[in-house]
């Protein structure tokens, strides 16, 4: 499949604004975040405008933008449907979350309950994004059992590389905080070589002959293309990436998105403050960029049935 900087954008941005507010949420309702007001407006108008940015650049990928809110109304049978219901839903109690803490200066109580509430209905958002994908049997590398959950993994480790980061900047670190953005991390990693190990390893889910299901006559082949020319199907489905250049850009993937930063989040808290603080930022920075690159080889990883119609052999 094609990667569209849009969606890279979209599934990146979102997934780190939903758990950086979840993650944010869920530990002031716990009182495992002080009820600072510089951090609160930090921590929730960084999550909530990479949350917005993420939901605008997902229209960029529409023909007509201008009709994306009919997409709601499908919520009953569309986990795209559903996903912007979520997305919408999570806006009210997050804003009065953050009214609460930013203005008031409180974060727990009733407050906090309704971070809670806004937590839970931003990972059903990401659970949502994670089975667009997931639901799509025709493209075998995403109709797997460990998307949603690495959706989710992924999440909840950049929210909470960037809570760590935040807090180191205000001042406010603590043992609690880098033991959770290592431990996510570490999770989101074994998650995602898990991933990567599954699919290079799997064997064809569908073939020429199987297609067509002409597999009893013999072999199938094409005698010619189904078209002279390019069409919306090669140009969105028939993206590919040789395993070479692949298996490269999955190395640094892992080394900027996973290694690197669980490596300056575990030696950040023997730093002095200031080295300390540039390290957590630097973890930040890296992630940033290992998702990004991740994002991208989730797509053009994905290989979709249609192509077996144009020459390919497998999928």
């Amino acid at each position: 499949m094609r990667p569209t900087f849009s969606i890279i954008l979209f599934t990146t941005a979102s997934g780190t604004g939903y758990g950086l507010l979840a993650l944010a949420a869920l530990l002031a309702g716990f009182d495992l975040l002080p009820a600072d007001r510089w951090l609160g407006a930090a921590t929730l108008l960084l999550g909530l405008g990479l949350v917005t940015a993420g939901l605008l650049a997902s229209t960029f990928h529409l023909g007509h933008p201008e009709r994306a809110w009919r997409a709601l109304s499908q919520w009953r049978s569309s986990w795209l449907s559903r996903e912007g219901v979520a997305a919408v839903a999570a806006y009210p109690p997050l804003l009065l979350f953050a009214f609460g803490w930013i203005v008031l200066g409180e974060n727990g109580g009733a407050w906090g309950a309704l971070g809670w509430l806004g937590a839970a209905i931003a990972l059903l958002t990401v659970l949502c994004t994670g089975q667009i994908y997931a639901s799509l049997r025709a493209v075998p590398q995403w109709h797997h059992r460990w998307v949603t959950p690495n959706y989710l993994l992924l999440a909840l480790a950049s929210g909470a590389v960037w809570l760590n980061g935040l807090a180191h900047l205000f001042g406010i670190a603590g043992t609690a905080l880098t033991g959770l953005a290592a431990v996510a991390l570490a999770l989101a990693w074994a998650g995602k070589q898990h991933y990567w190990r599954s699919i290079r390893g799997a064997r064809p889910v569908a073939t020429a002959e199987s297609a067509t299901g002409l597999g009893d006559i013999g072999k199938v082949r094409s005698l010619e293309r189904p078209h002279t020319g390019d069409n919306y199907l090669l140009h969105e489905m028939g993206f590919k990436v040789a395993r070479r250049h692949a298996e490269r850009l999955r190395r640094i993937a892992a080394g900027a998105g996973f290694t690197l930063p669980l490596a300056l989040t575990v030696l950040a808290p023997w730093l002095p403050p200031a080295a300390s603080t540039f390290a957590t930022l630097l973890a930040v920075l890296s992630l940033s960029v290992g998702l990004v690159m991740e994002r991208w080889l989730f797509f053009a990883e994905a290989r979709h049935a249609v192509q077996l119609y144009y020459g390919e052999d497998t999928v």
